[in-house]
């Protein structure tokens, strides 16, 4: 495949699934674009097969977190990029430290498909056409939120998070909030408040003046429909849902 140029931001959906994937619902995986840059955001189980462009063109990853869902299409990458006649040149691969940590301990030594940098609340990177700042989020391991900027157009991604902590500041006045939504009001667990109802999604949104929102890691077991209703309640307009294959021009 060739290069080609998106000339606005675009999120391109490739798994959204909560917690574990599903048949045709990857876990969490999106494809970041804007002009020739291309990053794979977020490596849950099932993304790495499904990348909707030649992998080779993968420019650099984000990872938000260690959880399995999030992360464990790592290895499925090393694999591929490694062991072959011409191996890939080192990926930059960006996230906490402790993902690092774990993909090594597992592997027993340093994957060499990745050149890694750790990142942390107040880092800003580069990557090609694309800036991106990250932010603490408020979950139960080291979780990063990310701030996509390309030619004005601002996109941020909540990884997995609950509402508390200064996240949202970062999020102010996005265009795109793609946001997870693991809860609906009747799922809501008290004992595990690191992650966020559609509802509580929804009301974010609307107080960091999001253009729009697009809910993602909604659970198999949930109807997304239901999710969706909620949000909409509180954030007053329309909400959109994160489907493999779809994409949103932010």
């Amino acid at each position: 495949m060739g290069e080609r140029k998106v000339v606005t931001v675009r999120l391109r959906v490739v798994g959204s699934s909560g917690t574990f994937p599903a048949p045709g619902r990857p876990a969490s995986g999106y494809l970041i674009e804007h002009d020739s840059t291309r990053v794979w955001c977020d490596a849950g189980p099932g993304t790495f097969m499904d990348l909707p462009v030649d992998t080779d063109l993968i420019d650099a990853v984000v990872v938000s977190h260690q959880h399995p869902d999030h992360c464990a299409d790592l290895m499925a990458a090393y694999h591929a990029w490694t062991y072959r006649p011409e191996p890939r040149e080192p990926v930059p691969l960006y996230g906490p430290q402790v993902v690092w940590d774990l993909l090594t301990g597992f592997l027993e030594k340093e994957p060499e498909a990745f050149a890694f940098s750790p990142v942390w609340t107040g880092d800003v990177i580069q990557i090609g056409d694309l800036a991106v700042a990250f932010v603490e989020m408020d979950h139960s391991v080291p979780t990063v939120g990310s701030r996509w900027d390309g030619n004005g157009r601002t996109l941020f991604f909540t990884g997995d998070t609950g509402p508390g902590g200064i996240w949202s500041d970062v999020a102010q006045g996005v265009d795109v909030l793609l946001s997870e939504a693991s809860y609906q009001e009747s799922t809501k667990n008290a004992d595990y408040p690191q992650h966020l109802s559609a509802a509580e999604a929804g009301q974010i949104a609307r107080r960091v003046r999001a253009g729009r929102l697009v809910l993602t890691h909604i659970p198999p077991y949930l109807d997304p429909s239901v999710s969706v209703a909620e949000a909409e309640q509180e954030f007053g307009k329309p909400v959109s849902l994160a489907v493999p294959g779809g994409s949103f021009d932010v």
